[in-house]
């Protein structure tokens, strides 16, 4: 049974008409491209950090926490926009889905995206590098929260049959749901602007459209040009397949993980097979690192951690007969805990000098950090629920497991609050199974307005509860899976 957390907006209560949103038939495949892109040029940062604050989107209103009638408005007010909005995001995402960019090329999405929130009276901040952008909402002073989207694609081929809007880039495709994650933090921004424009958005909401997750390090680029900077909170969401369209996943603590990678050199003199106490033998040696660090490592660590050391590739040699004077080992290093993670390298070498130095071989260590894991603060993630609650509906509000893949949010939450969830994109009672980074990725386009439904929710309640003193007792550090 879900309880009421202290994050709840007032009047966020499901409208008369059901106990959540109705999930909308999708449009006609016919209707695609992006109407009224035609605003003037985008001005970007220029590294320096976040502009100075002004009137965000032509904002007037109050600092402070709205009055009750706003939150009691919201369900109609929500109703309203998409019933008149779903179309356009719709076709939105399938426009960036027959155009994926790579990470750090995404300049048409980001000259869309832009051309978009300006046309809504907002004044978007395209990142250094060109692509990836930031765009403030609602008054300067107060509470900002953020609500992040990834905007880039992979290197996969599109394989979906029968649908318009495949992908027309050749080997590239959104195979992982950044376009829908893409138009729903748009969606969500368009109607906090329409909020923020009459007065009573009672906080500031920054949209951070970001580059190059996949790669990794599109975070980082956020991040050094001030994308975070002055943010209390920060929400994203993530298309999950497994959890059908409607629902919502959430999980406390880390949800996913640290994932680095790690290249080992072995080196030694080399020599004949049949004399290996004459020399050192590099392909034992290099078994005994492959076989013992693994295990090592995890007995170093607080099991919770579930800190892991997996190889992909080993090699040394050539023939038979001769003991090679070199060799390697390259894998990844996995993790669900911050501070393990953060000790993971030094642990590692240690180690790795630990075996070599016994068997007589030199081992040098090239380990490269990949993301942190993305822990979700307890209160972010009450703040989903309660939001959720509201706007889907209790049953909407699932449990969801940890996993071991890697997601470069965990940056953002390595600096501030939040939480990540997974919102459901499977069609209820389809057949078969579909996971990310698949070329036959697709989702059930309803899961759209559930997700714009969700980030605005939950980004009003957020500013809401930041401005109702006395409640932190009440948020409970339960875990949700």
């Amino acid at each position: 049974m879900t309880h009421p957390g202290p994050g709840v907006m007032p009047g966020l209560e499901p409208s008369t008409a059901g106990g959540g949103p109705a999930i909308s038939a999708a449009p006609s495949p016919e209707a695609a491209g992006v109407p009224g892109l035609d605003a003037a040029d985008v001005p970007s940062l220029d590294g320096a950090g976040v502009p100075a604050p002004g009137r965000p989107g032509g904002a007037s209103g109050p600092a402070g926490p709205v009055a009750e009638p706003v939150g009691a408005a919201l369900q109609p007010q929500l109703d309203a926009f998409l019933a008149a909005a779903e179309d356009e995001l719709i076709a939105f995402r399938r426009d960036l889905h027959m155009h994926p960019e790579l990470g750090y090329n995404e300049y048409r999405t980001t000259k869309l995206l832009a051309e978009r929130l300006m046309a809504a009276g907002l004044e978007p901040r395209v990142l250094p590098r060109g692509t990836g952008l930031f765009c403030d909402i609602g008054p300067a002073d107060g509470t900002t929260i953020a609500l992040r989207a990834d905007i880039d694609a992979l290197p996969l081929h599109d394989e979906k049959e029968g649908v318009p809007y495949r992908s027309t880039v050749p080997g590239v495709a959104h195979a992982c749901g950044h376009d829908v994650h893409t138009v729903m933090v748009l969606g969500a921004g368009l109607f906090l602007a329409q909020q923020a424009a009459a007065g009573l958005l009672p906080g500031r909401v920054r949209l951070l459209f970001q580059p190059a997750e996949e790669t990794p390090g599109g975070a980082l680029d956020v991040m050094a040009a001030g994308g975070i900077a002055g943010v209390d909170r920060a929400f994203a969401l993530h298309c999950d397949p497994r959890i059908e369209v409607g629902q919502l996943g959430l999980r406390t603590g880390p949800i996913t993980a640290a994932c680095d990678k790690v290249f080992v050199k072995v080196t030694g003199p080399g020599g004949h097979t049949a004399r290996p106490h004459l020399t050192a033998d590099l392909v034992y040696a290099l078994a005994k690192i492959v076989t013992e660090l693994p295990a090592a490592l995890s007995r170093r660590v607080d099991p919770r951690s579930s800190l892991s050391l997996v190889w992909g590739r080993v090699s040394a040699g050539s023939v038979a007969n001769a003991i090679p004077d070199d060799g390697i080992a390259e894998g990844t290093v996995r993790c669900l805990d911050d501070e393990a993670w953060h000790r993971a390298p030094d642990m590692m070498k240690s180690l790795l000098q630990s075996v070599a130095s016994a068997y007589d071989v030199e081992a040098s260590l090239d380990y490269v950090r990949g993301v942190p894991p993305t822990v979700n603060e307890a209160a972010s993630v009450q703040m989903f629920r309660d939001a959720a609650v509201q706007v889907i509906g209790e049953d909407g509000v699932v449990p969801t497991p940890q996993s071991l893949g890697g997601e470069d949010f965990g940056w953002y939450l390595e600096s501030v609050p939040g939480a990540l969830a997974r919102l459901g994109v499977r069609t209820p009672g389809s057949p078969g199974e579909y996971d990310l980074h698949r070329g036959d990725f697709d989702v059930d386009e309803r899961c759209i307005a559930v997700g714009v439904r969700v980030l605005t929710g939950t980004a009003l309640t957020a500013l809401w509860e930041a401005g109702r003193p006395g409640d932190e007792d009440r948020i409970e550090s339960e875990t949700l899976g």
